[in-house]
């Protein structure tokens, strides 16, 4: 079939005219892309000129930080300096554009003897690096023609190259470098370390000889400059030294273990940082401010930011204080040392506190360790005890919160026997106690049969206790309340819980309530006493009081930031019930007989808690626990209606049963007394 065709007679197609309009068509879509294209740039170069020059310097600029800056000083709670900072004569080099390895050998060599540096601490990898550039014809000769025509081929790089090199430098061929030679090895290796642009430490506390020798000869120690560094001081010596921290060295920088994490915060590797306590937990304030530069050239450095001073701190702690108690630890624990039955007992803790905002006012321990005293206060927040009867006051107001005990009711205090226990009872038969005298002379059995009560029986004589694991779980919760077996949140990068038991059988109930079977670090039961003293309120204990501005002198600066007290809790009790175990507190230390008296001197009217425990050690560091022990501690407050300070001491193993209990408090009781006498003296009623 044909088909048909679009063709119509008379009608002529004009292809000259479509051809035009097609060029003209083309030529306006050419013109519209050039004024698209000329707007476009006259917006980058006339309109957003200033804009892509400021992209443009960003690019191209490179900003590095000088050294570290002086950190910020940290004062005591009356405005004392007790850390700061002094100048230290430092040796730097900075190596100079187009100074050549060859250059930088025979300077080491000029230098070196001028220096007393410690060339022992060189690596074998620096002695190769050093004979590779001493000796490059040598070195050359120990690449192959292969291994040669391998890196024109480009399969071996360079650096492949440089490796072989130095792995096939030999002992032997290291073994001819003399004293003068690893001289110049060392400091050759110190003056490479690093960047090309930085400067380097070549040395800290240089000596005045070696200081005036690179000052007066710098113009022609090409690279080579002296410098004033910094390193802490403290005023105050060795007091509260350990819980103050230290800081890296410029050769640490920042510890391996934190690199990530402080590289994220833009710190640089060589960076000096808070290595441990306040200085680690305030790092934030403490840091100083870099000076910053720009990088000109690969070799040229301009300043654009100064450095400053990190911000101060200042603390809580009375720095006097402080001193006076660490004098007292330290004599009564040497004293106590020479005194019998003492075989196994080395170091006491004190803890002082305002229970109204959580401030430690002062905090130490020492230990005497072959008959010299050394500082241990980390252990008041690292070193559990057995605490014995402090803890009653918690004990007992489980019993008033669970309906076990009534306030005021009355018990008969014996020796108690249950059933697969040997028998339980008081340091002596007291008769027919109520709560008060319980608290008073320290009744366990008092606490046995109310914590049997709170497990859901009634004491008689052989009864077998049942297993309740509510009634482990409402003694733990009210302890925890307290901060016993809880962090206690201190202001400071190590704490300890102490050691809580899995084992929780029907009989151990009993030696929980009397503090016999879990322990709580120095800290915790500082926490605990204070919460007590206040009325109920768990506070975070802290160090920290306020962070201020730097100044170029000793004035504190603006105020930047102000500790407020942290309120973690409120005990879970009627506030009668508070009060009744507050006033067993206070009959401690002055009702007849009570074990407390004395502790306080009577005139600052005190209350508080003895107690003594038996603990146990490994002698022999077998991983078996063979000797007993008596642990003795107190825990207090005064004034007793309105407390200003809270006080712990703890002396563990302070004596062992062939000894007497009575005289195993005796260093606790002498400590006690001299160091709240002491603050007494210093802050009045």
């Amino acid at each position: 079939m044909k088909k048909k065709s679009i063709y119509k007679p008379g009608v002529r197609i004009n292809y000259d005219k479509i051809l035009n309009n097609r060029i003209i068509v083309f030529f306006v879509i050419i013109i519209s892309l050039f004024m698209v294209i000329g707007v476009k740039l006259y917006y980058v170069m006339v309109i957003d000129n200033n804009k892509y020059k400021s992209i443009l310097s960003d690019l191209s600029y490179t900003k590095i930080q000088g050294s570290s800056s002086p950190r910020g000083r940290i004062y005591d709670r009356k405005h004392r300096i007790i850390v700061d900072n002094k100048a230290v004569k430092s040796i730097v080099f900075k190596k100079s554009k187009g100074f050549k390895n060859s250059d930088m050998i025979e300077l080491a060599y000029q230098v070196s003897p001028h220096l007393d540096l410690d060339y022992n601490k060189i690596t074998i990898r620096a002695k190769k690096e050093f004979y590779l550039v001493k000796y490059p014809d040598v070195c050359r000769g120990k690449i192959t023609d292969d291994e040669y025509e391998l890196l024109k081929a480009r399969k071996l790089s360079s650096n492949d190259i440089e490796e072989l090199k130095i792995k096939r430098i030999t002992d032997k061929e290291l073994n001819k470098f003399n004293d003068t030679d690893l001289k110049a090895a060392y400091l050759y290796y110190l003056m490479n370390k690093g960047y090309t642009y930085e400067e380097k430490i070549i040395k800290s506390n240089a000596s005045d000889k070696e200081y005036a020798y690179i000052a007066e000869n710098n113009a022609s120690l090409n690279g080579f400059n002296t410098k004033l560094e910094w390193e802490r001081v403290y005023p105050y010596g060795d007091t509260f030294r350990s819980i103050l921290g230290t800081v890296s060295t410029s050769s640490q920088g920042i510890p391996l273990e934190v690199k990530n994490e402080y590289l994220k915060e833009g710190y640089a590797l060589n960076d000096r940082v808070g290595l441990s306590y306040i200085e680690k937990q305030y790092e934030k304030y403490l840091k100083g401010e870099k000076s910053e530069y720009e990088v000109v050239n690969s070799h040229e450095l301009k300043l654009i930011k100064e450095g400053k001073r990190g911000n101060d701190i200042v603390l809580s702690i009375d720095i006097e204080l402080q001193k006076e108690l660490e004098g007292i630890l330290s004599e009564e624990v040497l004293k106590t040392k020479s005194e019998a039955n003492t075989n196994y007992y080395d170091h006491s803790s004190v803890v002082i506190q305002d229970p109204n905002t959580g401030e430690i006012l002062a905090m130490a321990s020492k230990r005497v360790v072959n008959g010299k005293i050394v500082d241990s206060t980390t252990s008041i927040l690292t070193s559990p005890i057995t605490p014995g009867s402090v803890v009653k006051g918690a004990s007992m107001l489980v019993g008033y919160n669970t309906g076990a005990i009534k306030m005021g009711e009355s018990m008969v205090d014996e020796c108690i026997k249950v059933a697969g226990a040997p028998e339980k009872c008081s340091s002596h038969t007291l008769g027919t106690i109520n709560d008060i005298t319980a608290l008073a002379k320290s009744s366990n059995v008092y606490q046995f049969k109310t914590a049997i009560r709170v497990n859901g029986q009634e004491y008689f004589p052989n009864m077998k206790m049942n297993f309740n694991q509510k009634a482990f779980d409402t003694y733990r919760k009210m302890y925890h309340s307290f901060g016993l077996g809880v962090k206690s949140e201190i202001d400071l990068p190590v704490e300890s819980l102490g050691y809580t038991s899995k084992d929780v059988s029907a009989g151990n109930l009993l030696d929980f309530v009397m503090g016999q079977y879990e322990t709580y670090t120095p800290i915790q039961l500082s926490q605990y006493i204070s919460t007590i003293a206040n009325g109920g309120t768990r506070l975070q204990p802290h160090l920290l009081k306020e962070v201020h501005e730097s100044t170029s002198n000793s004035s504190l600066g603006k105020t930047i930031y102000t500790f407020e007290k942290k309120e973690l809790n409120k005990i879970d009790t009627k506030k009668e019930y508070m009060d009744r175990m507050k006033k067993g507190f206070y009959a401690v230390m002055h009702e007849s007989g009570a074990y407390g008296i004395g502790y306080i001197d009577s005139k600052y009217d005190s209350a508080g808690k003895t107690g003594t425990s038996q603990s146990f050690l490994d002698t022999d560091n077998d991983g078996v626990i063979d000797t007993e022990t008596i642990t003795s501690s107190f825990i207090g407050y005064a004034p007793a209606n309105e407390p200003k300070m809270s006080v712990i001491v703890t002396s563990p193993d302070s004596s062992h049963p062939n000894g007497s209990s009575d005289f195993a408090s005796l260093v606790t009781y002498r400590i006690t007394q001299k160091v709240t006498n002491k603050y007494f003296e210093f802050y009045g009623m």
